[in-house]
């Protein structure tokens, strides 16, 4: 009989010379992994007629901590979330909330005007908006007889 191999499962015959990396890679997707995530913030970049906006996850982030840099065509976004202080006679038993810096880059296309960015900052989301140069804008073309 032939069995599908399965990468996540071994049975105790099988040596793994170098530790157990089935429970290395669990361990990372049931925690760890999650931190590592969580400072590469999830980000929504749209394209609408008149700008580029783009949405950023930060939450637990204060608006005064949060830095957003235009540079040519790259838009950089950076923060620190610092972890709270721990309170004596607390004891925690898990923390799954990452602290840390992070920064995250994106360039963007050639029909943005970086004269005019806006960002707002409201219920855990940093919201950049880019105009687009009036060059890029569609323009509607009429059709003579």
């Amino acid at each position: 009989m032939i069995a599908r191999w399965n990468p996540f499962h071994r049975t105790p015959s099988e040596l793994v010379p170098f530790g157990d990396f089935d429970n290395l890679f669990r361990d990372l997707a049931g925690g760890g992994f999650s931190q590592l995530v969580s400072l590469n913030p999830a980000a929504d970049i749209v394209e609408t007629e008149n700008s580029i906006q783009g949405k950023i996850d930060l939450p637990g982030h204060g608006a005064k901590d949060i830095q957003v840099k235009l540079e040519g065509d790259t838009l950089t976004i950076q923060s620190e979330r610092k972890q709270e202080k721990e309170e004596k006679g607390e004891n925690y038993l898990r923390t799954e909330r990452s602290y840390g810096v992070f920064s995250r880059s994106f360039v963007l296309p050639s029909s943005v005007d970086g004269s005019k960015p806006e960002a707002r900052y409201a219920n855990g989301v940093l919201t950049v908006t880019l105009p687009k140069a009036e060059a890029a804008k569609p323009r509607v073309i009429e059709v003579k007889e």
